[in-house]
């Protein structure tokens, strides 16, 4: 984990990151939150919020009053349909009359598996899924939309979670990227089956390599200043974890919650379901991998052994 330095601003306050780019902070702190959702104002005028966040009149306010004389919202991007960043889009549409733009409602971007495990009914455990969550208009990957002052080229970046996109745009002659929740500075990011794919987000960080960005602005703590350093210790963390769980399960075969006992030990009690999850994330994509076998239906009770190949290895 990351520290948060000197960043830290207050909720409702309008802090100016860069030239065209504002954040209004959500008052909604959490364990998994930090210290709240980071709303975002692209351009000058006609302005773009990014991540409008929880439902919260305060907030709704907030972001209103961040705007200067004249200027106007235009349009609305969602990263995710996650319930601390997508439902406050309703009311501020409601309010601004500009479009909600994301890559698709709340089940949109799933594996096959994912989606074949949300049908088993696998959906206990997430981060608070804003299932009613539609936007007006859906961004395929690599849509580019324009502003008066601004652009901004959508990256799909499942992982986190299938419909999880980051935005790609240029402040003061340099190419920074929204990344949501997928790649954060204080923390890694939850993976919790089925919304969330331990296999995608991996591939989502390969893919976010390939770009030239110089910072990352996340939906929760400080920018990251070296992004390539940061993708490259989420991918190493993640490696980790995987090698624990399978020297855990050269002992014999476990399910996912006596795992996360065993590999993390100093965790606190309020963060354990959500290691859980990520466990299962792990124990899902090793099988898919042919590295671990389960017995009986995939899910948070089921007994998981390590297969043939990977005692090989």
């Amino acid at each position: 984990m990351a520290g948060d330095g000197a960043y830290r601003a207050q909720p409702g306050e309008v802090q100016r990151l860069a030239p065209g780019l504002r954040l209004v902070l959500a008052p909604n702190p959490s364990p998994m939150t930090l210290h709240g959702t980071n709303t975002f104002l692209l351009g000058i005028g006609a302005v773009a919020v990014i991540d409008p966040g929880p439902e919260d009149p305060r907030h709704l306010a907030a972001i209103l009053a961040a705007l200067e004389p004249g200027e106007s919202i235009s349009h609305i991007f969602v990263t995710h349909a996650h319930r601390d960043h997508s439902p406050l889009s309703r009311a501020l549409a409601a309010e601004s009359g500009a479009p909600v733009l994301a890559y698709g409602d709340a089940e949109a971007g799933r594996s096959a598996t994912m989606a074949a495990l949300a049908d088993a009914g696998m959906i206990r455990g997430g981060e608070g899924v804003d299932r009613g969550f539609r936007p007006d208009l859906c961004l395929a990957d690599g849509a580019v939309v324009e502003g008066r002052d601004w652009q901004v080229r959508a990256i799909h970046t499942p992982g986190h979670f299938g419909n999880h996109l980051c935005f790609a745009t240029r402040l003061d002659g340099a190419e920074v990227i929204l990344t949501g929740d997928h790649v954060m500075a204080w923390a890694t990011s939850l993976i919790s089956p089925p919304d969330g794919d331990m296999g995608a987000f991996m591939q989502s960080l390969d893919r976010l390599a390939g770009e030239a960005a110089e910072r990352y602005y996340p939906a929760h703590g400080a920018p990251v200043e070296a992004p390539q350093d940061r993708l490259r210790a989420l991918r190493r963390h993640r490696l980790e974890r995987e090698a624990q769980i399978l020297a855990a399960l050269a002992d014999g075969p476990s399910d996912s919650a006596t795992l996360t006992r065993r590999i993390y030990v100093e965790t606190p009690d309020v963060l354990r379901p959500a290691a859980e999850r990520n466990v299962l994330a792990h124990l899902i994509d090793l099988t898919e991998r042919s590295r671990v076998s389960c017995d009986g239906a995939m899910g948070p009770d089921a007994t998981f052994r390590r297969s043939d190949s990977a005692r090989n290895l």
